[in-house]
């Protein structure tokens, strides 16, 4: 079992290691009243990664722990938007106790739950995007985990300005990883590609859903490494950034060269058909 706390009441201990070391992680999930798009997905990939991490947690309890949330919270924005659309987000960490590094023995897990309005919506007919200069260092051993430990894309995040919605990141090879908050699809004439799971910082929901809903309709997937040339050459016919709050967003420019928009999703994507 873990602690539970509310970021509208004190938050997490002082002495918590998530916000000591980033020892933890966390899940967005978009909501509409009561009901999460992928809900099951998130809290699955939260138990799992949890224990990659060794941070002991059950999903049933987590599932209670969304059950509160949805009580103390949904009510709060329903009156403010037709749908009541919201944003949950849990942030589990370690707990607290020991000094430095180290965990102290037998530390109780902490789980807080937040809730935010949900953002505006990007233009669908496509964003500007541009290349990060932040290079983006992915260890093996937490490739795909949504951990506290996102520095690399808070620096790039920095870069964001103007009309800019999104900078993609690259490894020290070039290749294009993912965005700040998002991963990347391509169109292109042989199929879709996107980079794939193990070159991930996070190995997002919506990314994974969207490849098992495309390769169930026969569409050719591939997931290999993704570069400029990919994107920038004649064979690309849509890049979107994949994201479980916002959905599919289409890039209409990326470093000021205009892309084509492909409104190839949108007949198999609607996140609020996807509610749980």
């Amino acid at each position: 079992m873990f602690n539970l706390y509310w970021a509208d009441e004190r938050g997490l201990p002082a002495g918590d290691r998530g916000a000591a070391y980033g020892d933890g992680l966390f899940e967005t999930i978009s909501m509409r009243g009561g009901k999460g798009v992928l809900l099951a997905r998130h809290l699955d990939r939260m138990v799992r990664d949890a224990g990659r991490l060794g941070i002991p947690i059950a999903l049933a309890d987590l599932r209670k722990a969304c059950t509160a949330a949805v009580t103390r919270y949904a009510g709060r924005y329903t009156n403010q938007q037709i749908d009541g659309d919201w944003v949950l987000k849990l942030t589990l960490t370690r707990g607290e106790g020991g000094r430095g590094y180290q965990p102290g023995l037998g530390i109780r897990p902490n789980l807080m739950m937040s809730a935010s309005a949900m953002p505006t919506m990007p233009d669908a007919s496509g964003v500007a995007v541009d290349f990060s200069r932040v290079p983006l260092t992915v260890n093996p051993l937490f490739a795909g985990i949504k951990s506290l430990n996102r520095l690399e894309q808070v620096m790039a995040a920095r870069e964001i300005d103007g009309d800019l919605f999104e900078v993609i990141m690259s490894d020290s090879a070039g290749n294009l990883i993912e965005g700040t908050r998002t991963n990347l699809l391509l169109k292109t004439s042989e199929g879709w590609v996107t980079p794939p799971a193990k070159d991930l910082a996070v190995a997002g929901i919506l990314r994974q859903w969207m490849l098992e809903k495309l390769r169930a309709k026969g569409e050719v997937v591939t997931e290999r490494d993704v570069n400029i040339g990919d994107i920038m050459g004649s064979h690309c016919l849509g890049l979107y950034l994949l994201n479980s709050v916002m959905g599919a967003v289409p890039v209409g420019v990326l470093a000021g060269q205009d892309l084509p928009v492909d409104d190839g999703l949108a007949t198999i994507f609607n996140p609020f058909e996807l509610l749980e």
